[in-house]
């Protein structure tokens, strides 16, 4: 069932070889997968896999001349369209993970190998969206290398459904459009702020730091505060939330707004403390403990997909530089990732469940179980 599943959602894309379509491009897609599930990172390492597996491959497959050469698994990853393999991508997953509402973070991330500074080839930078209850990726997208996140965001919530769930960006993304963008999709935003949206960040700080000193006495605030203390550090979380905002000259150009709110963190490591403050406008009522839960899940993304994406994945070690190839196997590893993460069956990190998936073809059927 599961090659079924894999077969319907990426059976169909387009096959970018003119000649010499020896080896079935629903092959070379379904060899992919499986072998960096089971921690291939390489084309050699995707080639010895399939050799490895092929018993268990032609279970499967149809393989009519073989297992690939590494050869060919590079050649056809450069020239696939990197557009149609992430909306098969993006519709396997609304299939097989219909997300519902959610808290759906959004973040860019530089693919740091892919870059070639001897040939002038900047390090490809992807947008992606990650659902923090379910811990998917929900679709990523290529920010043009001559622009910036700005243009991208809006391309990749147009893909998303996004009624009823919170959408949470930084602030390169708060702008006026996105934010329009979001209410329209039918949901809601948190969207941090900083020095690049006009004076909309010195405005806010200025309220904030004028109504503390009067311990918030002439402003109606909502107001939450969460300790944590973890080996030898104590962190102390407070969050003021408010939806007064008559002060805000530019309150009606945001589509949604309703409050903002000011998350103040203060850290104590070995007696040295220090103390940040992070703003954030939203189209959430002026609810402070749901707006710092909301604001950490952020934060979440670099532990939950980026970091795992570097560590158990090594993208950023990645040197498939050719064409395509680096877009369309950030999708591969998301693809495996996603996999990986919906498993429950093995109490194991994402690097730990990907060796006992190459070992193991019981324990690999099950993790493709997920793709049904």
């Amino acid at each position: 069932m599961f090659a079924d599943s894999i077969m319907e959602h990426f059976g169909a894309l387009e096959d970018p070889r003119r000649d010499n379509r020896r080896h079935l491009l629903i092959d070379i897609v379904f060899i992919t997968i499986c072998a960096v599930i089971c921690s291939g990172e390489s084309w050699e390492d995707i080639e010895q896999f399939g050799h490895a597996k092929e018993g268990w491959l032609r279970r499967y497959l149809q393989l009519p001349h073989g297992i690939p050469s590494e050869d060919t698994f590079a050649r056809v990853f450069a020239a696939l369209s990197p557009a149609e393999f992430n909306e098969r991508f993006l519709g396997w997953v609304r299939a097989v993970h219909p997300w519902g509402a959610q808290t759906i973070n959004i973040d860019g991330k530089c693919l740091r190998g892919s870059g070639d500074t001897r040939r002038g080839k900047s390090a490809i930078h992807i947008v992606s969206a990650w659902a923090r209850e379910s811990g998917l990726t929900l679709g990523q997208v290529k920010v043009d290398e001559k622009s910036n996140e700005i243009t991208a965001i809006p391309e990749l919530l147009e893909m998303l459904d996004l009624r009823g769930s919170v959408v949470s960006i930084d602030a390169m993304g708060t702008q006026t459009k996105i934010a329009q963008k979001i209410v329209e999709g039918g949901a809601d935003y948190v969207l941090a702020l900083k020095g690049n949206q006009g004076t909309l960040n010195d405005d806010v700080a200025l309220v904030f730091r004028d109504a503390g000193r009067n311990d918030f006495a002439g402003l109606q605030v909502s107001h939450d505060r969460q300790v944590e203390k973890d080996h030898g550090r104590l962190e102390v979380r407070e969050c003021w939330a408010t939806e007064e905002l008559d002060w805000l000259a530019c309150r009606k150009e945001w589509k949604g707004l309703r409050s903002v709110c000011m998350l103040r963190a203060t850290r104590t490591v070995s007696g040295q403390s220090s103390t940040e403050d992070r703003l954030y406008i939203s189209s959430l009522p002026a609810e402070a403990a749901r707006l710092a839960q909301t604001i950490r899940s952020h934060w979440g993304i670099e532990n939950s997909l980026h970091w795992t994406l570097d560590v158990a994945f090594r993208e950023d070690e990645s040197r498939k530089r050719k064409d395509n190839a680096p877009e369309n196997l950030a999708v591969v590893r998301h693809i495996a990732l996603n996999l990986l993460r919906s498993d429950k069956s093995l109490k194991r990190s994402i690097a730990g469940k990907r060796l006992r998936a190459g070992w193991d073809d019981a324990y690999l059927e099950t993790v493709l179980s997920k793709a049904v």
